[in-house]
């Protein structure tokens, strides 16, 4: 085991969070859900990252505080969304104990860590795999980290500090993209080598068309695109309702273009479905308002906007064709390069998976795909999925509050991009673990402050002799 010198760094940010508040110290877990690519702790081949190490002292903040960790508590019983996630985290955990170790030797499996077989770059026979402890881990994190989010949100000091970090995060993400593309034209990439010292492979010089892949704070392009992705999509909901505007509308108009120009298949072809989204959002909010100026102005000009550039681009026969065949190497041609063919067989192998198990999956960690419904299928099978699925349903699609105001804007540009995550997740994600960031979006999807001014009334109408 060591502690990297980010790690000596987080865990003074994680005293210092600690003294200033519970709030404080989730804060910093969300920021820090940036350094994708950092570890802050070794231990053998296993990398405990900056946020799951300030997770950590979040925790301890919030146990110094019976009322909210009474609230997290609250967030996981039974007919909450945090319900049906607390039994996907139960059901994943036990199946990667146990049926690695039940179906030892039969399925074949491109396994996700290291396994009990040399690595071959082939498939092996079924069992247990490193991966899925640490999967376990992450998703017990995960779980912990929602119901922190519900509880923090749940009151409307709390909810306004975790909707700032998450723009604190898209924030950084623009910074450390800006700079991920700066240290490398000047040659001084080594400064950011504190933020990129994880024990798996990293992809960060590479290039397409001579452009560099930007992969920002991450190990690779499209872990970058996924994330920025998301905070596109919440950045972008946000401006076009009108809120923090002179913060969201840079942000968003940022985002786009560096996911665009991040060179990743995963970010190209996820773009254009974040965009339809964020547009029917806006028409679904109410379209032409005049109480909405700038809304209404992007819901009339938008479509203009983008057929008259669709039109430009036709015409200009050099400018169709450099668009063309840039879009037909990292899109319309990536199934038949080397990295697609592998991916493929991925998936084919972890669907094969799925019905040698007999739809109950191969246990959360074992294998690697390149798509997370694959990845849900065929780790935690039929009954993972709809444990996984009910969770998104109560979460994301339920209605919440009063249409227009502040928190309820904030839990549609929350749901907005959970869904630009889970878009990203399809088309690359290789387990069934979505990261810290994308839980948080989820509590902040559900959370209802306007709770606590009801439960003020309540108690001020109450009878003297029955207050507490």
């Amino acid at each position: 085991m060591g502690i990297e010198p980010i790690g000596f760094l987080t865990i003074l940010v994680g005293l210092l969070a600690m003294r200033l508040g519970y709030r404080a110290a989730f804060v910093s877990v969300i920021v820090a859900a940036l350094f994708g690519a950092a570890a802050a702790i070794l231990i053998g081949g296993a990398n405990i990252q900056p946020a799951h190490l300030l997770l950590g002292f979040a925790i301890a903040s919030m146990l110094a505080r019976p009322s909210e960790t009474a609230a997290a508590v609250a967030a996981v019983r039974a007919g909450q969304p945090g319900f049906w996630l607390l039994c996907l985290v139960v059901y994943g955990v036990a199946s990667a104990i146990m049926i690695p170790r039940l179906l030892a030797g039969g399925p074949q499996i491109v396994p996700l860590g290291t396994s009990e077989y040399a690595n071959t770059g082939t498939t092996v026979p079924l069992g247990p795999v490193s991966s899925n402890f640490t999967q376990s881990v992450y998703m017990i994190a995960d779980l912990i980290c929602f119901a922190l989010t519900v509880a923090i949100a749940s009151t409307q000091a709390g909810f306004r500090t975790v909707t700032s970090a998450v723009l604190a995060f898209a924030a950084g993400n623009v910074l450390l993209a800006v700079l991920d593309i700066g240290t490398y034209t000047t040659g001084t990439q080594a400064l950011l080598d504190f933020i990129r010292n994880a024990q798996y492979t990293l992809h960060l010089d590479d290039e397409v068309y001579g452009l560099k892949r930007i992969v920002g704070s991450y190990p690779e392009a499209s872990a970058f695109a996924r994330a920025t992705l998301g905070a596109l999509a919440f950045t972008g909901t946000l401006w076009l309702c009108g809120r923090y505007s002179p913060w969201t509308g840079p942000l968003a108009v940022a985002s786009l273009v560096l996911v665009v120009l991040s060179t990743s298949s995963t970010g190209l072809a996820g773009t254009p479905v974040v965009v339809l989204m964020l547009y029917l959002t806006l028409m679904l909010r109410g379209g032409f308002h005049p109480s909405r100026p700038l809304s209404s102005a992007v819901a009339l000009c938008a479509p203009i906007v983008i057929a008259a550039v669709t039109l430009a681009v036709l015409l200009n026969d050099a400018a169709a064709e450099t668009i063309r065949s840039y879009f037909d190497l990292l899109i319309f041609s990536k199934s038949s390069s080397d990295s697609g063919i592998e991916r493929s067989s991925w998936n084919a192998y972890a669907i094969q998976n799925f019905f040698d198990s007999l739809g109950i999956g191969v246990g959360l960690g074992t294998v690697r795909t390149s798509s997370f419904p694959v990845a849900l299928i065929s780790s935690v099978g039929v009954l993972g999925t709809a444990f996984y699925l009910l969770f998104i349903a109560s979460a994301l699609l339920r209605r919440r509050g009063v249409p227009g105001s502040f928190p309820a804007d904030v839990r549609m540009a929350a749901r907005n991009a959970c869904l630009a995550l889970i878009i990203g997740d399809t088309l690359a994600a290789p387990s069934i673990e979505q990261g810290l960031l994308f839980y948080v979006l989820a509590g902040l999807a559900c959370a209802e402050p306007e709770r606590e001014f009801q439960e003020i009334e309540v108690a001020a109408h109450r009878p003297v002799g029955l207050r507490a």
